[in-house]
């Protein structure tokens, strides 16, 4: 059997779907080990893994939109946590001695560390915005990244004669998607796009299954875990759309209360996290309106959910006008959509069979893609090829 090393940011949509394949390495007997925030992935890995933890540092919240967000990403968190992380994450390796890592894209101090020490590594590739050069009509927005990263392989005293950019593994690089969500995106050769992988998550005794109400139609509403203050207007927003869709349709909202109005529909469900792959697979929902992550996005499709996406940055514009391009729901402006707006895209996805639908396909095709099985054969066959 193999030791893998996984290397993730503190990120929970990061985290998730690559507990999914580690949960299926472990199945198999592989060691499973993680480096990185423990005090972020404790509670989502739970009290049995095994952790190697990179200590805990406060980095600017991201923010902004567009070009503005690309630079609050990677100025304000993925060059800080590379170089927060670059010492622990050697001394792990040379304890732990993996066989082969995976390398989570934004966390390019791993692909440092496997390249000084001549390990194979594979790259985690949980979003579509490192994937296909989606900046290649502003050449100097490559250029500038480009210079970041050379100066994280300079820091890291590597041989500038053999640098190569650290998002990308000459072996392998493992995507959370599929064709039907990659749209034009001319991806690696190397890039094994294996569809959604839904981690294991720990089961909520409190939420109130009770209210669910029979014979209502329901919508799940998440923006993710990085909207923030930006949710609270489009929560308010939400609400009064779905409060003009009906009372045959109940929302149930996933977000911290303090970003919720204090009046919801009477029939609403708001709890700060909900088990929202146990939502999908118990058949409770009918319609998805988030944010427009890759995670949300390729789970509500794998259960045939059509989704109402409003994207606010980073991969998420992308993502959505690919669930728009294919019919499985529909794209409105997170800033200024009025309520009426919104609430005439969720009854078109509600009512709408071809939504549905393309939905259901788009689902199937994401899941021929193998998931946590393609991913953990295509990781040992890179751990096996070292011996």
């Amino acid at each position: 059997m193999s030791r893998f090393l996984l290397v993730v940011p503190p990120l929970t949509g990061h985290v998730n779907p690559a507990a999914g394949i580690a949960a299926e390495l472990a199945a198999r007997g592989h060691e499973v080990a993680w480096t990185g925030t423990e005090s972020v992935l404790r509670p989502l890995l739970g009290p049995g893994a095994q952790v190697f933890g990179t200590g805990t540092r406060a980095f600017r919240a991201q923010g902004g939109h567009g070009l503005a967000a690309l630079r609050s990403l990677w100025e304000g968190f993925i060059v800080p946590y590379a170089r927060f992380t670059a010492k622990p994450l050697d001394a792990v390796v040379r304890e732990l001695r993996p066989d082969a890592l995976l390398v989570d894209q934004h966390t390019p101090a791993g692909a440092l560390v496997a390249h000084r020490h001549g390990l194979p590594w594979a790259s985690f590739a949980p979003g579509a915005m490192e994937l296909g050069r989606p900046y290649r009509a502003l050449p100097q927005v490559e250029a500038w990244m480009d210079g970041l990263l050379r100066g994280l392989w300079e820091r890291a005293r590597l041989p500038a004669a053999e640098y190569a950019d650290p998002r990308f593994s000459p072996a392998l690089v493992l995507a959370t998607t599929g064709p039907a969500l990659t749209g034009d995106l001319a991806l690696p050769p190397q890039c094994a796009p294996v569809g959604p992988v839904p981690g294991p998550r720990p089961a909520d005794p409190d939420f109130p299954w009770e209210r669910l109400l029979p014979g209502r139609r329901r919508v799940l509403v998440t923006m993710g875990t990085l909207a923030g203050e930006l949710g609270t207007d489009f929560h308010t927003r939400a609400a009064r759309a779905l409060e003009l869709c009906g009372g045959e349709v109940q929302p149930v909202f996933a977000a911290p209360r303090a970003l919720l109005p204090a009046e919801l529909p009477a029939h609403a469900v708001a709890v700060d996290r909900a088990p929202v792959l146990e939502l999908m697979a118990r058949g409770a929902l009918d319609a998805v309106l988030c944010h427009g992550g890759m995670n949300t996005v390729g789970e509500a499709l794998s259960h045939g959910l059509p989704l109402v996406t409003a994207p606010i940055r980073h991969d998420q514009p992308f993502v959505a006008a690919q669930v728009a391009a294919a019919g499985a729901g529909l794209r409105v402006p997170f800033a200024r959509v009025a309520p009426e707006r919104l609430a005439q895209a969720l009854r078109a996805v509600l009512d709408t069979p071809d939504h549905r639908r393309a939905a259901v396909r788009v689902g199937s095709e994401l899941r021929a893609g193998g998931g946590a099985v393609a991913a953990a054969d295509r990781l040992e066959a890179l751990a096996e090829g070292r011996r």
